[in-house]
């Protein structure tokens, strides 16, 4: 059996630098607490989170809105306990029509 040729070894894989700054990036890119893929799900939750924050900042907005208007005048906080809370006066009756459920 003839003996396998030796392998030549590239000069840049034999440089102490190189391979420090090789091990370095494997070391953060994959085995840190805090990696690569670990910042980018942080990333993506906290623009999630932003999102959420701008979304629930405007509901807020049309309630306290819709609190003025209600308190502003009794007609409209009348029709308001009609419509939400199913509130009837005393000498009426309610019937309510829902959808039917689906299967």
């Amino acid at each position: 059996m003839p003996l396998p040729k030796s392998i030549k070894i590239p000069r840049y894989l034999k440089n102490k630098f190189f391979i420090a700054a090789a091990a370095f990036f494997i070391w953060i890119a994959f085995l840190d607490k805090t990696n690569l893929m670990y910042n980018y799900q942080l990333t993506s939750e906290e623009n999630k989170l932003e999102g959420q924050k701008e979304f629930f900042i405007n509901e807020i907005k049309s309630t306290r809105e819709e609190q003025q208007e209600l308190l502003s005048s009794p007609e409209k906080l009348e029709k308001f306990a009609r419509e939400k809370y199913y509130m009837k006066k005393d000498n009426e009756d309610l019937f309510i029509i829902a959808p039917a459920p689906k299967p």
